[in-house]
């Protein structure tokens, strides 16, 4: 039976209610209050993975969640500093992140990035950015294209979020310092050599 006029009205009401939020704004949000806190905490960070790029210029094509490298040995004071200002964290089976929770997003602190712990050097490399506002210093765009050649597998060889950050980016990028580091493993040099291809770089020395 079709119900009265009014009471599909207040089922529209209510379906409006449930529609999904803006996933790309929360993560923005969450993104922004998870830097606030470690800037407060004076805790050396920077933003990485996809919320990164697009402080960088790439158009958002946000993962899951957001990610911040902090060193190792930073690690425990970066997890009090967020559980101070009530975000929920929580060891992960992998021993190189921590994840945590705020407004229903996902955040990941990570201590490993393209295989090797995070440092100082890394971070001091990191650029000061504005995200949504605030400003946070954020993986260099070598380093952010390093974390993800180093991130393919086997199991996850997806370039379609690589090229547009490649051709984004290219010129910012310390390509010859890619191809020197990672020419050994095959599917990031697939992917350097595509980019080759395409004259989105130019020729690689030996190639």
């Amino acid at each position: 039976m079709k119900a009265p006029p009014s009471e599909e009205l207040d089922l529209q009401a209510e379906d409006r209610t449930r529609l999904p939020q803006d996933h790309t704004q929360a993560i923005l949000e969450t993104t922004k209050r998870v830097a606030a806190l470690l800037k407060a905490s004076e805790q050396p960070f920077a933003l990485a993975g996809s919320v990164a790029a697009f402080a960088h210029g790439v158009p958002a094509h946000f993962q899951h969640d957001t990610d911040f490298c902090v060193r190792p040995e930073d690690s425990e004071a970066a997890i009090k500093a967020l559980e101070d200002g009530d975000i929920a964290m929580r060891r992960a089976p992998e021993d190189w992140l921590v994840k945590g929770r705020s407004g229903g997003e996902e955040i990941d602190l990570i201590f490993e990035l393209a295989r090797r712990p995070v440092s100082r050097e890394l971070l001091d490399r990191a650029v000061l950015l504005p995200v949504d506002s605030v400003w946070m210093p954020v993986l260099s765009p070598t380093d952010l294209m390093e974390s993800k050649l180093a991130a393919l597998c086997e199991h996850y060889c997806d370039f379609g979020d690589l090229l547009p950050m490649a051709r984004m980016l290219r010129e910012q990028i310390d390509w010859r310092r890619l191809d020197d580091d990672h020419r050994a493993a095959p599917l990031a040099d697939a992917f350097l050599y595509l980019l080759e291809r395409l004259r989105v770089i130019g020729p690689r020395n030996g190639a």
